[in-house]
C-alpha cells in the first residue's frame, strides 16, 4: 500500500508555503489517489476552504457523484467538527489522520476514523503556529 499520508503531508507543506494553516488531504478510491487538496482559507477568504472540503469537491468532479462510499480520506490533522459532519454526509468509508486536534472535538463515533500518529504531521502544524506566535509577539 502506498503511503497516502506522505502525499497529504506534501499538500500541507504547500499550504504552509502559501501562509495557510498546513493541513493537507488526499482522497483514495480503490488504492488510487483521486484528489489532493490543502487549506486555502486565507487565499480565498472563504471559511469553508478547508482541505477536507476542497478534496471532496475535486473528488466529486472526478467520480461524478457526491457519495464517497468506497473512498478513504487521509488528512494531516484530525478533522474539525464542521468537516466531520461533511465527511459523514459524503459517506466517506474511513478517515485516517496524522495529528490530533488540541481541543479534541472530534469524538464523534459515527465517523469511522483512525488516528495514525505521524511526527511529521504534528511537527508541521506546531512549527507553523510557533512561527506565527513569534511574529505576533514582536
Amino acid at each position: 500500500m502506498k503511503n497516502y499520508m506522505l502525499e497529504a503531508l506534501k499538500q500541507a507543506e504547500k499550504a504552509s508555503k502559501k501562509n495557510e494553516v498546513p493541513i493537507g488531504a488526499v482522497l483514495v478510491l480503490n488504492n488510487k489517489i483521486i484528489a489532493k487538496a490543502f487549506n486555502k482559507r486565507e487565499k480565498t477568504r472563504n471559511v469553508l476552504a478547508h482541505a477536507e472540503v476542497l478534496v471532496l469537491q475535486k473528488g466529486s468532479k472526478k467520480i461524478k457523484d457526491w457519495r464517497f462510499d468506497n473512498c478513504e480520506l487521509y488528512v494531516t490533522l484530525e478533522p474539525c467538527k464542521m468537516c466531520t459532519e461533511i465527511l459523514k454526509q459524503a459517506r466517506i468509508k474511513k478517515v485516517y489522520f496524522g495529528s490530533k486536534q488540541m481541543n479534541n472535538i472530534n469524538q464523534d463515533k459515527l465517523l469511522d476514523s483512525e488516528y495514525k500518529p505521524n511526527d511529521c504531521c504534528e511537527n508541521i502544524i506546531k512549527e507553523f503556529f510557533k512561527s506565527k506566535r513569534k511574529k505576533w509577539h514582536l
